[in-house]
């Protein structure tokens, strides 16, 4: 197997990506993005690098004899003004800032190849390891009913429309009505939103009503940024008093898979994966 050195952001991912690359015996290394990545990560071989150092970091990776590389985590925008780069980033900075005037995808995109051109092969967070993706069909006991059928039909076609346009990876529907839809703000921050509505638009907690949809954008390179769903999503959720979540098969990440589903059974809620084709 190729030594993995994994360029961390926060949040669980690259915990889990971690700890799977140990327990599976993979070699791996983390570079950790500083300001982003979690303290946890640091009981792991690795090292820490600003966003901008690129020359740090690919001098870590290389000393760390890392062939491939996976990005996984979350990483904010940044400021550009605020940036301090190494002179490998100060190199790059022009480009870095015409593909984000692209959007997000056209600035993941040019990241990926500043890696590619050092040599590093890039992975998937799916491709390190398997299992990770949503299935095809309900996730656990709960199942859509019927009338769940329309609005996750709907949220999926926003969501696909939203990403199409490089906006945001998801959309809440509820009765054909779309109540929210995910910009630079983030799932958490929409869901939030939701849960600030009125009780007429949505649902309860005891009375649930509505789906979450998550899809990624149409040309998203998908070996980073897949849209993900974990606990927390779980109980925005039901906050908001949805009744569930749909995504697309094979294109969206689950994290801790085990706990989700028994979290969604606790709760009610179903979660199910849908054809990226229908």
């Amino acid at each position: 197997m190729k030594k993995l050195g994994l360029i961390a952001g926060g949040g669980a991912l690259p915990v889990q990506l971690a700890a799977h690359c140990e327990s599976s015996g993979r070699p791996f290394f983390v570079l950790r993005l500083k300001g982003f990545a979690g303290p946890e990560l640091a009981d792991y071989p690795g090292a820490e690098a600003g966003i901008a150092e690129l020359g740090r970091g690919f001098k870590l990776l290389r000393g760390a004899a890392c062939e491939s590389v996976c990005f996984a985590g979350t990483v904010s925008r940044p400021d550009f003004a605020a940036l301090r780069p190494d002179m490998r980033g100060l190199m790059a900075l022009p480009g870095v800032i015409l593909a984000a005037r692209a959007g997000d995808d056209g600035l993941l995109r040019f990241m990926l190849k500043e890696f590619e051109k050092e040599g590093f092969h890039v992975e998937g967070a799916h491709e390190v390891m398997g299992g990770l993706t949503l299935p095809i069909g309900p996730l656990g006991r709960h199942g859509p009913q019927a009338r769940d059928q329309g609005d996750i039909l709907r949220a999926m076609q926003v969501a696909r429309v939203i990403g199409r346009e490089d906006i945001g990876q998801a959309a809440v529907v509820c009765a054909g009505l779309v109540l929210a839809v995910e910009a630079q703000e983030g799932t958490d921050a929409m869901l939030e939103r939701v849960a600030r509505l009125p009780q007429a638009l949505r649902g309860s907690p005891e009375a649930p009503r509505g789906v979450l949809a998550k899809a990624p954008k149409p040309h998203q390179e998908t070996r980073v940024d897949l849209p993900t769903i974990g606990l927390h999503t779980l109980k925005q959720c039901s906050s908001a008093g949805l009744a569930g979540i749909a995504g697309e098969a094979g294109r969206v990440l689950v994290m801790d898979r085990e706990a989700v589903v028994g979290l969604a059974d606790e709760l009610g809620l179903f979660v199910v994966g849908v054809d990226p084709e229908a």
